[in-house]
């Protein structure tokens, strides 16, 4: 079941990114949404992270990966935002 859910999401990302069913920019929320469903069903069916009381080290571990990677992405973007602001044009 969950790989074939996840097949499904990535099917439907891929048509999403190559026709014009969604106005343009709400087409990378719509992408974002499919992704984090994804990262749910991967989660869930092939990482076997559940709610139940045995399983708060995965949750918590998982917390803590999600944490690390939201701030490496978000300081990468912060610093090519300044590198591309500070440049002098040629």
């Amino acid at each position: 079941m969950g790989f074939g859910l996840a097949v499904l999401l990535a099917v439907c990302s891929l048509g999403l990114a190559g026709m014009t069913f969604i106005y343009g920019p709400g087409l990378p929320v719509a992408l974002v949404v499919l992704a984090i469903a994804q990262i749910g069903i991967h989660l869930v069916f092939f990482l076997h992270v559940a709610t139940a009381p045995h399983n708060t080290d995965n949750v918590m571990g998982s917390a803590f990966g999600m944490f690390i990677v939201f701030f490496v992405i978000a300081g990468s973007v912060w610093i090519m935002n300044h590198l591309n602001h500070d440049m002098r044009p040629m």
